[in-house]
């Protein structure tokens, strides 16, 4: 058999395998976008189904009162998993700013997202674009990430209405801080003091005489026993006893 002739068996061999012995991606599955328009109840709004192969044609509005809502299921290959990063990618194709919304992970893979008109950037609010909305699933391993667009998202704000401003961050002096610290500890009045000394040493004598007495007894009683103890103890050692 030559060698050519081996190689192609060993070529077959492998196109034989089945795709499940492939490298693994990231992706998702039954994942539905909805947008919750207030006072619409519930069920009401719109509701769209995501595909991790194709984005959605249309933009989706979302207005000064909407919540978006995102659910889906992160998957390795078909299996629901918990990745170790989840994340939807907001793009201004005009200015290429972004901002990122991390999905609320379980362990079984089900993710979820609420994304409020006020949680955007001023800067997107001014956008005259739709922005770009990628799904960003990636973890450890050999699994390939995902990283793909899946809808645009239609910002629809009320001309008559200001935009929120925000104060710009300047680099330089600021304003001087006055700060007090805890006065050191004073001592009290010369009166008060007196008083309080004058009760403790008028208080030593009744102490004395509930005390004294008992110290005295006992003493008395040490002292007798003591003395006996140590005569009787000299006598014997004298004796030769001891």
């Amino acid at each position: 058999m030559h060698f050519s002739t081996v190689i192609q068996f060993g070529l077959l061999a492998l196109s034989a395998l089945p795709s499940s012995l492939a490298a693994a991606s990231w992706g998702f599955s039954d994942a539905t976008l909805s947008i919750q328009q207030k006072g619409a109840g519930v069920g009401g709004g719109l509701k769209e189904k995501l595909s991790d192969k194709k984005p959605l044609s249309k933009p989706i509005p979302l207005g000064q009162s909407d919540t978006l809502k995102l659910l889906l299921t992160a998957q390795e290959g078909r299996t629901p998993k918990k990745p170790h990063q989840a994340f939807l990618l907001l793009r201004d194709p005009a200015s290429d700013l972004d901002i990122s919304y991390a999905l609320a992970m379980k362990e079984n893979g089900k993710a979820r997202l609420e994304l409020n008109f006020k949680d955007l950037p001023i800067q997107f609010l001014k956008s005259q674009t739709p922005l770009d909305a990628n799904l960003v699933i990636a973890s450890f391993g050999s699994a390939l990430g995902y990283n793909n667009p899946v809808f645009r998202l239609s910002i629809n704000r009320d001309p008559n209405e200001p935009l929120p401003s925000s104060e710009v961050v300047r680099y330089g002096k600021l304003k001087e801080i006055h700060h007090i610290f805890k006065s050191d500890p004073k001592s009290p009045p010369i009166i008060i003091s007196l008083v309080f000394v004058v009760a403790v040493i008028a208080a030593l004598p009744a102490l004395a005489g509930f005390t004294l007495p008992v110290f005295l007894a006992v003493g008395a009683v040490a002292i007798l026993s003591g003395s006996r103890a140590l005569g009787e103890v000299q006598e014997r050692r004298l004796a030769g006893l001891r």
